[in-house]
């Protein structure tokens, strides 16, 4: 079983994916927190991932983030890579999704998405692609379509990022 929940999206869900909604701690980040002396947060990124969101954003797929926690660094990194639908400090993860949709002009079966932890279920819920990093919590594991074989903050977004291209161009 875990295998089979280790592959790309089937070509017809991935053709018909418009938009995919990130994480950032524990997706985008490997989910450590990082304070510096002043108190200020200092988030890492990995490079691949930056770089598979481009790729899917060139191939006509709007990435979105919608976070728990507020920071300067993941604003600043959304800016640097082009993701314009950016939602921080985000209590309700269902409800800044439902205004990203509506904005959008999309539905759930347009949507691809990656988490990590239970706050993000609901958003799996919705999803036509609903993918859990391969570190995230094991109720987020099992409410996850598919799962990464990498971890969070460490390549698990561009791993998502090279299945939905390699399932678009199959279809």
């Amino acid at each position: 079983m875990a295998a089979r929940r280790r592959v790309a999206p089937e070509p017809r869900l991935a053709a018909g994916l418009r938009l995919l909604v990130l994480d950032v701690d524990g997706v985008m980040t490997d989910g450590a927190l990082y304070f510096g002396a002043r108190g200020e947060q200092l988030k890492v990124f990995h490079v691949r991932d930056g770089h598979g969101i481009k790729l899917v954003q060139a191939a006509g797929i709007q990435v979105a983030v919608i976070s728990g926690r507020k920071s300067a660094a993941v604003a600043k990194r959304c800016r640097d890579l082009g993701i314009r639908h950016v939602f921080q400090g985000i209590d309700n993860k269902s409800r800044a999704l439902d205004t990203l949709l509506k904005r959008l002009k999309l539905t759930g079966p347009q949507l691809a998405c990656i988490g990590d932890d239970t706050p993000d279920i609901p958003v799996f819920a919705r999803a036509a692609f609903a993918v859990a990093v391969a570190d995230a919590h094991p109720l987020a594991r099992a409410a996850a379509h598919r799962i990464t074989t990498l971890p969070g903050g460490r390549g698990a977004v561009r791993e998502v990022c090279d299945w939905l291209l390699d399932a678009r161009s199959r279809a």
